[in-house]
């Protein structure tokens, strides 16, 4: 169902990427202004999940491949740039695991103030869509419902993207002192066919403003903890997206919307321990009818609001090889059309060498898993207990 154009073994051996690290991996000179570097990254992890065996009455226990990725990125010339990364898609999904171009972006990067970048890449989001799962402060994805690109499982027809990408241009740049205030807004395919016969386009944007120090990433990218190294953080930011026709199906077709809010404070005390508290806040539209809720060719997205808060502390000490970060979230997803469902986790992290190396123990309690992507009426899960640890390695 994704896109399958399936990668030689001399490319997936070279060109097997993680996103969004600009500048991470190895750096070839070639000649004054350009270059080229390359990286890897992988996560892994296991867990074991209540009554979720084969039976049904028993802990499920499983090993998991999360991510295997491999990115490249060069410079051309000082304005032109590129971006080329690919990921394991859907890792451990026998039916849709693939190997595939997660980025392929051309970006002319002009000023700190206007820059365009096209190709494949995200959609300009929430901040957990913006970090991903790589530049996340805890180990597992956001529990939040997904927007059109995370949650299609393809590009084209029938899709709106993969892994929060699609295909479009966007433009983003930063403005003011120290460029406090910044922006990224796009236009994007969305979602293609079924509902949307008329071939309307996604529209996404997001504006975030730096109160204390200035975040820094490449591009319009974001990170969820700089593990006291960027300074003290506080951002608030606010993203929305819409696109005609988005959801829904060809007979009963709705427009989706989606705003956004979120918040990123971290601050280093005298100690040198780090405190870090990130929020957000999800308010989706789609006013989908009976009709579609209940066809079966429908791209039912979330409707209605949902809250995700997180707190971590970092200990000053180092023990071992690394620094040792407790945390506890929450998260609470309520749809117009189905039951609330949340869920509560605690854990620790095991700080290395920050995104490039960190260790996860989280225990999660909730129904956000077994109610799963079913927003109708009749959506059905029990409370469930699981227990995971995780590994995330980058180079």
């Amino acid at each position: 169902m994704i896109f399958r154009k399936k990668l030689g073994n001399a490319l997936a051996l070279s060109l097997l990427v993680a996103a969004p690290l600009a500048d991470a991996g190895k750096k070839l000179e070639i000649d004054e202004t350009k270059w080229i570097s390359v990286g890897i990254g992988t996560r892994g992890s296991f867990s074991s999940v209540e009554d979720a065996s084969p039976s049904g009455d028993d802990w499920d226990n499983d090993f998991n491949l999360d991510s295997a990725r491999v990115y490249v990125n060069g410079q051309i010339t000082e304005i032109i740039k590129f971006e080329l990364n690919t990921e394991c898609t859907f890792c451990g999904n026998s039916d849709l695991e693939d190997y595939d171009i997660l980025d392929a972006i051309v970006k002319f990067d002009i000023n700190p103030a206007f820059n365009i970048w096209a190709g494949r890449l995200l959609v300009p989001a929430d901040r957990a869509e913006m970090s991903g799962p790589y530049y996340a402060n805890v180990y597992d994805f956001n529990k939040t419902p997904f927007f059109p690109a995370d949650y299609s499982v393809k590009f084209g027809n029938g899709g709106a993207g993969v892994y929060g990408r699609d295909h479009g241009v966007t433009f983003w740049g930063g403005l003011g002192e120290e460029a406090r205030f910044t922006y990224a807004a796009g236009v994007f395919n969305g979602f293609q066919d079924g509902p949307n016969q008329d071939d309307n386009l996604l529209f996404g944007g997001r504006l975030s403003y730096n109160f204390l120090d200035v975040e820094k990433n490449p591009g319009y990218y974001t990170s969820s903890t700089y593990f006291g190294n960027g300074g003290d953080i506080l951002t608030v930011a606010i993203a929305a997206q819409y696109q005609e026709d988005g959801a829904g199906t060809e007979l009963d077709p709705a427009d989706f919307t989606a705003i956004t809010t979120d918040l990123l404070f971290e601050k280093v005390l005298g100690g040198g321990g780090v405190i870090t508290v990130e929020g957000e806040y999800k308010n989706f539209d789609t006013d989908l009818s009976d009709a579609a809720l209940n066809a079966a060719d429908c791209f039912c997205l979330f409707s209605g609001e949902a809250v995700m808060g997180t707190a971590l502390y970092m200990f000053p000490a180092e023990i071992g090889i690394g620094k040792f970060q407790p945390y506890v979230r929450y998260t609470k997803n309520d749809p117009d059309e189905s039951d609330d469902r949340d869920e509560v986790e605690a854990g620790v992290n095991y700080i290395i060498d920050g995104h490039n190396a960190r260790i996860s123990a989280f225990y999660q309690y909730g129904d956000i898993a077994t109610k799963g992507l079913n927003y109708t009426p009749n959506a059905a899960g029990d409370d469930v207990s699981a227990i995971k640890i995780g590994v995330q390695i980058q180079l």
